[in-house]
């Protein structure tokens, strides 16, 4: 495991905690799309273990001598052009953001996670661990398009957006900080570890798409 200075690691745990609050934000607002109560109930509850998330990491952050929101100021106009540009106007585009877009981005994070040490790299993982989002997606999407076939094709070139989208943001977070690029370049060891990571980062994500029964 490569060392990491400590402000690559409050870097990282900034990214987090901005990108678990904004979470918490579009859940709540999607929720009130969701065209059952049950439905807005489901999406409540994991908008509510985004914002835990979101506490743990700031906790975490203050044990570094850091300031939550000093430390996720710098990536602000990265993840809100991200989400201002990828606004689901249904409930199902809400869902396939949420498993799809926002699946890409976890995976990548856990990479960088595993060069860390303890108890960073356990307390990016667990705030990453699935709140139970995926397992609903993927019924209510499937559902849906089992209802109505010609929803595939539209929800398929919305998730293959969403993707390009969300490298795009990924590559803005890095070029925020030189620190995320050396922890990458540093875990990876040079620019076929890189490659491996983003061809593990795709199948995961052909995966999904697979899962949601629409073409990658």
């Amino acid at each position: 495991m490569t060392t990491v200075d400590t402000r690559a690691v409050v870097d990282l745990l900034g990214v987090l905690a901005y990108a678990e609050l904004t979470a918490f934000d579009r859940l709540a607002e999607d929720a009130r799309m969701a065209p059952t109560l049950a439905g807005r109930a489901a999406l409540a509850r994991m908008a509510a273990a985004e914002m835990g998330h979101h506490d743990r990491l700031a906790q975490r952050l203050t044990e570094l001598g850091a300031d939550p929101t000093e430390a996720m100021s710098p990536f602000v106009a990265a993840l809100d052009g991200f989400h201002e540009g990828t606004r689901p106007r249904t409930w199902l585009e809400g869902l396939v953001k949420a498993y799809v877009g926002d699946g890409l981005a976890a995976d990548f994070y856990r990479e960088i996670a595993g060069f860390l040490a303890e108890p960073d790299r356990s307390l990016i993982l667990e705030v990453l661990a699935d709140t139970g989002h995926a397992d609903f997606a993927v019924r209510e999407v499937r559902a849906a398009i089992a209802a109505q076939r010609t929803l595939a094709g539209r929800l398929a070139l919305w998730g293959r957006r969403l993707v390009g989208e969300a490298i795009s943001q990924s590559q803005a977070v890095i070029a925020e900080r030189d620190g995320l690029a050396r922890l990458i370049m540093g875990g990876t060891g040079d620019l076929t570890g890189v490659v491996r990571l983003q061809e593990r980062i795709t199948a995961a994500h052909t995966e999904r798409m697979k899962a949601l029964g629409l073409n990658p």
